[in-house]
């Protein structure tokens, strides 16, 4: 029995004393179980008794002694204490504790999942980064945790598009285009331009592309350096993506807003609402009205567009598509963006608190010998995604950039994330798996299968080592749903690392296989079992991670 079914299990209860006319009150949509500190005091405990004291009109102990009776004459409840103000602590009969381990092997890639965000659409974006240069460190961060928040919000059942907006139109796709120019004419990189290695490269391969391109006359030239160019960058980044194993479902033009027209009709409609004027020559959001600190422009008085124009109807193109919530993670340096980006969704008649919503990120540094790497042989100034992995490998790289609180800045050290033992997070997890992987196979040997579900006798996992690595399988689902809820994948990599820990213990306490001439017994089968939803546990929770289980290491 899980948290999730013995919640449901608390609520039957509920609604039975109400049936019977002995409590007054309204069956909870949701009932808190969890795990009490103290293992003596049972498996699980619950308020649920607390809460419903007051709209009861009885002390909380009154309550909880009602629903205790009703419980103890659930199957699988071994035992009800109430406790304290009104606790209920519940120890499960051992069959149903064990049962956790049949039902995670049984559900396979389904443990786990469940439909508590069932009828979302959610459009998340993330890295977006511009297309004027390699993905750097930080971009690397969102690609890690934004891929990982798409993988929790779907296990809850949303249904998430991930999408990679382009910013391929403006001021900075024009100091490219120039840069690129330079490049190609051996000339110094011009005032604001981009430099770097990779601007080389980018140049001769449009050189190459388009033959004639410096024999063309200078807005010619511009011009296919700007479209080539970005075309070839755009590229790479698609690869290092997909390196890095990330699929956006859309690409986003933002070019695109201004060849359909869409930026031109946000604007009319923000007019027709009454939020925008004219002053000074340029054209403004009233963005004060809904509670930024000041005005935002959308053209300005030389007739330029804003990025925050363009920004408008990006959004409105999102809502039209039909997605309810619009999730945008942003770096840590786009932090003031959030007050005027709320603004105008409301501007657009929107709530911003259930349609919006905008996680911000913090810094990442990559540290060798305890020293900042501080720049890319490529790109001569930033540490890019490749410098990366090329560092410590696709797997330690997501797993370090999704293991902390994206609020929090991180340290990557090269030496830890490298090392091949215990002390580096990500290997601890996927040698658990490995190590049941090994176990499995050597059972297989034997000729030891787990069989059909109804061969195992789950009441035999008593041993208090058993008991632990039930119990933390049993809380998987609740900490994706959690991690999900949160936008916090770091809180599945901690639990892993827990269960890696829980695993290992019992492995040390408790002989799986036969040895010698030992004959297999029902135990060695119950064992099996437990092995193997630990290993499917490991291997769902690394996955919601984007991080590989290897069977071998």
């Amino acid at each position: 029995m899980t948290p999730e079914q013995l919640r449901d299990l608390v609520r039957t209860a509920v609604a039975a004393v109400v049936e019977r006319g002995t409590l007054a009150v309204a069956v909870p949509d949701d009932v808190l179980v969890e795990r009490p500190k103290n293992p003596e005091h049972g498996d699980y405990a619950t308020n649920v008794a607390l809460r419903l004291a007051k709209p009861a009109g009885m002390p909380p102990r009154a309550v909880a002694d009602l629903l205790a009776e009703e419980l103890r004459a659930q199957p699988g409840v071994a035992r009800v204490d109430v406790a304290g103000p009104g606790f209920l602590n519940v120890t499960l009969a051992q069959g149903a504790l064990g049962q956790i381990a049949v039902r995670a092997v049984t559900a396979g890639e389904g443990y786990g999942r469940t439909d508590t965000l069932a009828g979302q659409r959610l459009n998340l974006e993330f890295v977006s980064a511009n297309p004027t240069g390699p993905v750097h460190i930080g971009g690397s961060r969102w690609a890690a945790v934004g891929d990982a928040i798409g993988r929790l919000l779907q296990a809850g059942g949303a249904e998430v598009t991930r999408e990679y907006y382009i910013n391929d139109a403006g001021a900075q796709i024009d100091r490219f285009a120039r840069s690129l120019q330079a490049a190609a004419k051996g000339e110094p990189v011009p005032e604001d331009g981009y430099g770097g290695a990779y601007i080389a490269d980018i140049a001769a391969s449009v050189v190459a592309a388009v033959p004639d391109v410096l024999g063309r006359d200078d807005e010619a030239q511009v011009q296919a350096f700007r479209d080539t160019g970005v075309a070839l960058m755009l590229d790479e980044i698609r690869s290092s993506m997909e390196g890095f194993g990330v699929d956006f479902d859309v690409w986003f033009s933002e070019k695109s807003l201004y060849d359909t027209g869409a930026v031109d009709k946000a604007l009319a409609r923000l007019r027709e609402q009454g939020h925008v004027y004219e002053a000074d020559g340029a054209v403004w959001l009233r963005t004060t009205d809904f509670g930024d600190d000041k005005d935002r422009v959308l053209v300005k008085a030389d007739g330029e567009t804003t990025y925050f124009a363009s920004d408008c109807a990006y959004y409105l193109d999102k809502r039209a598509r039909g997605f309810d919530r619009v999730v945008i993670m942003l770096g840590a340096d786009h932090s003031g963006y959030v007050g005027r980006y709320k603004a105008l969704v409301a501007a657009t008649g929107d709530d911003p608190d259930t349609n919006l919503e905008i996680l911000v990120g913090q810094l990442v540094n990559l540290l060798r010998d305890g020293e900042p790497v501080r720049m890319s042989k490529r790109a001569g100034t930033i540490v890019l995604l490749s410098d990366l992995t090329d560092a410590i490998g696709v797997d330690a790289a997501r797993y370090a950039l999704a293991r902390a609180s994206v609020d929090q800045t991180i340290d990557i050290d090269v030496e830890l994330w490298s090392r091949k033992t215990n002390d580096n997070p990500v290997f601890y997890v996927q040698y658990a798996h490995a190590r049941i992987s090994s176990v499995l196979r050597n059972a297989a040997d034997l000729g030891l299968a787990l069989g059909e579900a109804g061969d195992v006798d789950a009441r035999l996992l008593v041993h208090d080592r058993e008991n632990d690595l039930l119990r933390a399988l049993g809380e998987f689902p609740r900490v994706v749903t959690s991690a999900a809820e949160l936008r916090a994948p770091h809180r599945v990599a901690r639990y892993l690392e827990e269960l890696a820990g829980t695993y290992h213990r019992f492995y040390d306490a408790c002989r799986v296989l036969p040895r010698g001439d030992e004959e297999a017994t029902p135990l060695t089968t119950a064992r099996l079992w437990l092995c193997a939803a630990t290993a499917v546990v490991l291997r769902n929770g690394l996955g919601v991670l984007g991080v590989s289980a290897p069977e071998r290491m």
